[in-house]
């Protein structure tokens, strides 16, 4: 029973006091509830909502052609020729299906009508959500020898009904938003395309990032073979095209192609199972780290989820069944578990079903949630793989050998890293670091640590930083590049052990996320090519072997400035050379002296808490890894054995290198 005794005063809480969100009013009320974010995460989000309904298209056989255009105006625009959305007029709601699918929320073609089996919808708020976080939205529509048009403005209201448009003649019924969108070149049959602006009240950032798109488009080529992208940016003059007919196989060719691989014959299996299609490729190379990339009706899902599991599973008895069977492992040998299995592991996972039972965690769709599909998967990949293993001996061989290895690598690491735990605060008993100045707060949403390099940089900032939050820990010289190191060895050198140690959260698979001890993990170097590579090589580290602190956003790279100007008694930071020569164009600037930092160690206390440390003047770039492939390819290219790929990106970019900044 519920009982409710009304009060008269100030805090009564009545009827009048509920509020009814209309139409898209939700949306922007609690943006971050439809897209994640209201930051650049959440922006590129909108594009990818409009872009995953020109997949569903592909995916069901209408479309073959996918543009993204990024406009001059700093909108976007997004084409495809699929069958075009429709735009008669719904019965029963007296508007039309167009007008529906960007004015309504759940409203589409996803929900068991008819309109696709297989489609990336799970919510139907897509295109409405976009509409909705838009400050003008407008939508084109092919169908046979007719095209219409309707836009929207502030949030989705509608300033143009649907209505016939002469592809000769456009106008725009937008205040001031000329419409400049090449209609009467059209040669398809059929088509949508979708152009809006981001409301800049709404996000943090209305700024698109061209690469962003770049890699996402290139990543839905290789998972649709067959289909057409192109992406043109007007802004600056730049455009690319994807077409690749070898599917997932080519992408993993792709990934491993500075890579030594051990199975030269790809694993790949395509098949149907209880309604759930099933692809999947896979190839080892000879590094320690893994690169496994899951999609789920041609999403990534980068959280993984039932797909992944099924496969690791799979993968697990296939390997232990075959290694027993051909005698590698013994009747007294442990099996190889799913850790030893991951050294070195390509594998692409990509599944489709109906839409209509497609389950994630949340609108971003990062995580897989049918459990049906992890029996799919396992069962698929597990008869594939027994097959392939037999057909190819060879290559299971080198599979094999290169798993037992990582056991035994493993069981050294282990040894290693407890003995580092013993001597270590992790477990009660130990003590933290010698060099390390720890802070005076306990809370790590609250405290960060500056790795810095060098005794004298360190000794500087101990004596500049706020002890309250701030921790320093100086490592002095180059560390090991771990990007072909296996574990026991980095635990084994005491510049890392120092620092797995002082970061609290564990390595490996004894990794801990509530024992970290510093929410912002700071690389502090030299602001030149020493310094970068000194950075490189921590990032290295992280990405290859602590990936937990990469993506829970802790670690950052602090930016240094390069010079500093004095003139009477004021100063300014200059932190590269174009902030140099735009200070020299200012009248100060020609009477100031301008000094230039050779490293950190150069500096005071009190110049390194300003320029470099002070959370209120510093520059800090965090560090996110949007692509894991394009990742692990760069890190492959820059830290590996290979001179050839290496030589030849330095020699591509060599006139869009800046050596002084991190």
């Amino acid at each position: 029973m519920y009982n409710c005794s009304v009060m008269p005063n100030a805090n009564e809480y009545t009827s009048d006091q509920i509020q009814v969100l209309e139409g898209l009013e939700p949306v922007r009320k609690r943006p971050g509830m439809y897209i994640g974010s209201t930051g650049s995460e959440g922006l590129h989000h909108l594009v990818t909502e409009i872009v995953n309904n020109s997949m569903d298209e592909a995916i069901a056989g209408y479309c073959n052609h996918v543009k993204l255009i990024l406009m001059a105006d700093g909108s976007i625009a997004v084409f495809d020729n699929g069958r075009g959305i429709p735009y008669e007029i719904k019965k029963g709601y007296g508007v039309s299906g167009l007008e529906l699918a960007f004015t309504r929320l759940h409203a589409g073609g996803k929900f068991g009508g008819g309109s696709y089996k297989v489609s990336s919808g799970l919510h139907g708020v897509g295109s409405s959500v976009v509409n909705a976080l838009s400050k003008w939205c407008r939508v084109v529509v092919k169908r046979g020898d007719e095209v219409v048009i309707q836009e929207y403005e502030n949030g989705g209201h509608v300033v143009r009904p649907v209505e016939k448009l002469n592809p000769a003649k456009p106008i725009s019924k937008l205040k001031g938003v000329p419409f400049d969108l090449d209609v009467a070149s059209w040669n398809y049959e059929s088509g949508t395309i979708v152009q809006f602006m981001p409301d800049e009240t709404i996000f943090e950032t209305t700024a698109f990032e061209y690469k962003q798109f770049v890699n996402q488009l290139r990543e839905y080529a290789y998972l649709t073979a067959g289909i057409r992208f192109d992406i043109i940016d007007r802004k600056n003059d730049q455009s690319y095209t994807f077409y690749f007919e070898g599917g997932i196989k080519a992408y993993l060719k792709a990934i491993n192609h500075n890579k030594v691989v051990l199975n030269e014959n790809i694993f790949y299996v395509k098949k149907e199972y209880d309604d759930v299609t099933v692809e999947a490729a896979m190839q080892y190379n000879d590094s320690f780290t893994e690169t496994v990339l899951t999609f789920a009706n041609h999403l990534k899902n980068s959280e993984g989820g039932t797909h992944l599991t099924g496969f690791r599973s799979a993968l697990t008895k296939a390997v232990n069944d075959y290694a027993r069977e051909k005698g590698y492992l013994k009747e007294k040998d442990a099996n190889l578990s799913g850790d030893d299995l991951r050294e070195g592991l390509t594998a692409i996972i990509s599944i489709k079903l109906d839409s209509a039972t497609l389950q994630f965690e949340g609108q971003t769709k990062a995580k897989l949630g049918n459990t049906n599909v992890r029996t799919a998967v396992e069962n698929v990949v597990k008869d594939a793989m027994t097959t392939f293993f037999n057909e190819f001996p060879r290559d299971a061989q080198g599979i094999v050998e290169k798993n037992i290895l990582a056991l035994k690598a493993r069981m050294a690491a282990k040894a290693a890293r407890d003995t580092v735990i013993r001597k270590t605060a992790l477990e009660g008993g130990g003590v933290l670091p010698g060099k390390l100045a720890d802070c005076s707060k306990k809370d790590p949403s609250r405290t960060e640590i500056f790795i810095v390099e060098g005794d004298s940089a360190g000794g500087s900032a101990k004596q500049g930083r706020n002890r309250d939050y701030q921790a320093i820990l100086p490592i002095f010289g180059k560390v090991l590049n771990t990007e072909r190191a296996r574990l026991d060895k980095i635990v084994d050198s005491e510049k890392f052990k120092a620092l797995i140690i002082a970061i609290g959260a564990g390595i490996g698979d004894q990794y801990n996320p509530d024992k970290i001890r510093y929410s912002k993990v700071i690389l502090m170097s030299d602001a030149d090519v020493d310094g970068s590579h000194i950075a490189s090589l921590y990032l290295t580290f992280f990405f290859r072997h602590m990936p937990e602190i990469l993506q829970g956003g802790h670690i950052y790279v602090a930016v240094p400035p390069l010079y500093k100007a004095v003139w009477g008694k004021e100063k300014k930071y200059l932190f590269d050379d174009k902030d140099r020569e735009a200070f020299l164009k200012r009248p100060e600037g020609q009477k100031a002296i301008i000094q230039r930092f050779k490293g950190l160690g150069e500096m005071n206390a009190e110049e390194l808490w300003e320029t470099t440390m002070n959370p209120q003047t510093r520059h800090l770039k965090q560090i996110n890894v949007n692509d894991a492939a394009k990742a692990d390819e760069v890190f492959t290219m820059l830290m590996g054995e290979e001179v050839a790929p290496r030589k030849r990106f330095i020699q591509t970019h060599a006139k869009d290198a800046n050596i002084d900044i991190t």
